[in-house]
């Protein structure tokens, strides 16, 4: 008889291999660590690899705070191609030769620098009317996407050799590096699409903090247990606030409770001794209960 699976709450690091989707990436990572209740925070491509944090148990509560949070990425690029899905999965629509130099690129990279407009691809989980847009585009529709804000707060060529062109890209949530590839390449006169992508970073977290699935297969469950990290980390970057035993109890209990010296906003909040028990919004000098964990850490 299989044995019960126990509460697991924490974030798991993940380094996403290339080949495999971001959901199956999940579920095996859930099957290694005999979690219940997991989720992650923010797809992957499959032909894209790099850090994705996992959530399990509490720390779902707590994931869209990393889903919103800044990305860094290596994009190789290749000029003079574009496919239907702006990467390798795509099949090629047009091929051009490309007469570009590594200052021209560069000069051409500051125009996609600081706040920009991308329009989402065809090839994206974003949905219309209830369903992917991927599934329209699989069934040759196409649908009229409005523009979005996006900013990329910095670019940098790491490698220069035409066609292929490497690059290190710091963005915000939201940002299509497939889009902005073949934007570069529209922008060039050649086109263009990426050949891989690896995310490596997001938030306050890299890439070399993460775990391989073939590392986690080597370990025995409480080894794996042990790599997991607190729940609060998805929310470090956040103020934070101690709590007598009376006031974390009521907070939990969904009241609010006076705290004149918290600071404005959203904040973090602990039982003594540094117990998580989520967040609170500060109104008027009192802590309102935002989004509470349904059991304490120690």
């Amino acid at each position: 008889m299989k044995p019960a699976r126990q509460p697991l709450d924490g974030v798991l690091l993940l380094n996403k291999p290339v080949g495999i989707t971001s959901n199956a990436a999940l579920q095996k990572a859930k099957w290694l660590l005999n979690a219940k209740k997991a989720g992650h925070t923010g797809t992957l491509d499959p032909f894209a690899d790099g850090l994705l944090p996992l959530c399990f148990g509490e720390a779902t509560k707590f994931s869209a705070y990393l889903l919103d949070a800044d990305k860094r990425y290596r994009a190789v690029l290749q000029l003079g191609v574009t496919t239907t899905t702006g990467d390798p999965e795509g099949d090629v629509l047009d091929t051009r030769d490309v007469d570009v130099s590594c200052d021209d690129i560069t000069t051409l990279l500051s125009r996609f620098m600081g706040e920009i407009e991308q329009i989402p691809p065809m090839h994206s989980a974003l949905k219309h009317q209830g369903r992917p847009l991927y599934e329209y585009a699989r069934a040759g529709i196409e649908i009229e996407r409005p523009a979005r804000r996006v900013q990329v707060r910095a670019l940098e060529m790491l490698e220069c050799s035409p066609p292929r062109v490497v690059l290190d890209v710091q963005c915000s949530a939201g940002t299509y590096i497939r889009t902005l590839a073949q934007d570069i390449g529209a922008a060039l006169g050649c086109g263009a699409h990426l050949t891989a992508l690896t995310r490596t970073a997001a938030g306050g977290f890299r890439r070399e903090q993460a775990h391989t699935l073939a590392s986690l297969e080597m370990l025995d469950i409480s080894q794996r247990h042990a790599l997991l990290q607190p729940a609060d980390c998805l929310v470090a970057h956040l103020p934070a606030v101690q709590l007598d035993a009376a006031d974390a109890t009521a907070l939990c209990q969904g009241r609010s409770v006076a705290h004149p010296m918290a600071p404005p906003g959203l904040t973090r909040v602990y039982a003594a001794p540094h117990v998580f028990l989520g967040l609170a919004d500060v109104d008027a000098g009192h802590l309102v209960p935002r989004r509470l964990i349904a059991t304490q850490q120690a």
